[in-house]
């Protein structure tokens, strides 16, 4: 332990061997850095700890600045060991489209756990796997330097674009030689993913296929498991045609029914139903008439699904959390759009608020779930409480009720939005009218998207292959 040390946010792993007894004394580090005794004042160095924090038997990775991390003394059994952890670095996978015939950079990511007060430096270098260095990507090497509370840094490496069909490939980007800190992972791999298919359209290129439904329906570049399992879903048919066009159905449609979208895309268009009601919109499907449709329109939808799904991949470590966080900001800051308190103002009553809500949503909520949420104010005579607001609207968009009664019309929404990339009245369309038809028909089924033929006649239409080639 350096008196360098001192005052820095240090992960240590603690080992007790006994839980027993009651914690007093503090801990204080002797020159080694490894061993310590219980009690007593502060050393010459400096090396004391404050109050007391108690730590069951086992191992403990504890994170804190180094002059007031807490440990437990128990006089039954004390701590055993203590010993600096050094921050670790990673690097993440990508996934990118070849450019055709323009060469376009790949951006990898280094992350430092924790941030560290000493300078940390790696060294980084490209090497082929199925990809070749100087047709496929450039080679890159060279150092990374994280200076004091840094936590990542990027690199870019250029890939290649050429007219040449040929199979997805991969190459990797090696991790080496770090100075004070240890590579926790350090191999990333880049797929570069083909979009020449001959005098074909790209869009039937599987690798193509999937990763053009990440950027369409969550709004990111795919992470290469994920990737890997959705094009393997399709590959796995073959040469069998009518297995490939089943499979392509399936897994587009796997994309609206999947964690992250249900999670971001759908719930975003609950908020905009549960504040601001339906629009009202015209269809001539099968004669002229006015319908109520989702208000949220389509350049809203992608910004806060964006900001919904910021530093989240469903089933990496930590996802859920993220996700928590991610869609508690996201209610702050929607509360306090000037749209949202122009429509709900700060005086109005804990209980008008909530039945305008429940209202706009549908009357979904039961006697007791608007008691509830009428109590998040606290017995307030107005809803100036932001967080009251949030966690509000939250409680209404997320009842399961609304979620089972507007899925449909969110489904339908979602094709507009991700195959098309247009509002649904958008030209070529000049209203509703197909959107009331795959509604109608949707709902005819039940919301089988396969009996219904929704999701295979937008992949087959025109004006989504017109996006991509030929």
């Amino acid at each position: 332990m350096n008196p360098s040390d001192f005052g820095q946010s240090i992960t240590f792993t603690a080992t007790t061997t006994s839980n027993a007894g009651t914690p007093a004394g503090s801990v204080i580090f002797k020159a080694d850095g490894t061993t310590f005794q219980s009690g007593g004042t502060i050393n010459a160095s400096g090396q004391a700890f404050g109050s007391i924090t108690t730590l069951t038997s086992g191992t403990h990775s504890i994170t804190a600045e180094l002059n007031s991390i807490n440990f437990t003394a128990n006089p039954a059994g004390p701590l055993s060991q203590v010993v600096k952890v050094a921050p670790t670095v990673s690097i993440n996978d990508v996934v990118t489209v070849e450019g055709n015939n323009g060469n376009k950079n790949v951006f990898f990511i280094v992350t430092l756990t924790p941030t560290s007060n000493a300078t940390v430096s790696v060294n980084f270098s490209t090497a082929n796997a199925t990809a070749t260095a100087g047709f496929d990507y450039q080679t890159m090497s060279g150092s990374l330097t994280f200076n004091p509370g840094v936590s990542s840094r990027n690199f870019a490496i250029n890939i290649i674009g050429d007219n040449t069909p040929e199979a997805d490939e991969t190459f990797s980007v090696n991790l080496t030689s770090a100075q004070n800190a240890t590579i926790a992972k350090g191999q990333g791999t880049g797929m570069i993913v083909s979009d020449d298919n001959g005098s074909g359209n790209p869009i039937d290129l599987h690798g193509f296929f999937v990763r053009q439904h990440y950027v369409d329906f969550l709004s990111r570049e795919p992470d290469l498991s994920g990737f890997q399992f959705w094009r393997n879903q399709i590959t796995s048919c073959g040469s069998d045609v009518q297995c490939t066009e089943v499979r392509h159905i399936d897994v587009s449609a796997s994309f609206f029914l999947s964690i992250e979208f249900q999670q971001s895309g759908y719930l975003v268009e609950r908020f905009y139903k549960v504040s601001y009601g339906d629009a009202t919109a015209t269809s001539t499907f099968p004669a002229t008439h006015q319908l109520f449709v989702p208000i949220v329109r389509r350049n809203e939808f992608v910004q806060d699904v964006q900001r919904i799904l910021q530093g989240l991949v469903v089933l990496q470590p930590g996802w859920e959390q993220t996700l928590e966080n991610n869609k508690q900001v996201y209610a702050l800051e929607f509360v306090q759009t000037a749209r949202f308190i122009s429509a709900f103002p700060t005086t109005m009553t804990p209980a008008d608020f909530i039945d305008k809500l429940n209202q706009n949503a549908g009357d979904v909520l039961s006697a007791g779930e608007r008691t509830t949420a009428i109590n998040l104010f606290g017995g307030a005579a107005d809803t100036a409480n932001v967080t009251a607001r949030a966690q509000a609207v939250r409680m209404v968009a997320e009842d399961q009720t609304l979620y089972d009664a507007e899925v449909n019309r969110a489904f339908v929404l979602a094709q507009y939005f991700g195959y098309l990339r247009r509002n649904p009245n958008d030209a070529p369309d000049a209203d509703y009218t197909g959107y009331d038809f795959w509604l109608t028909k949707l709902n005819q089924f039940n919301g089988n998207y396969i009996n219904a033929e929704m999701v295979k006649a937008f992949l087959s239409s025109i004006e989504y292959r017109q996006r991509f080639g030929p």
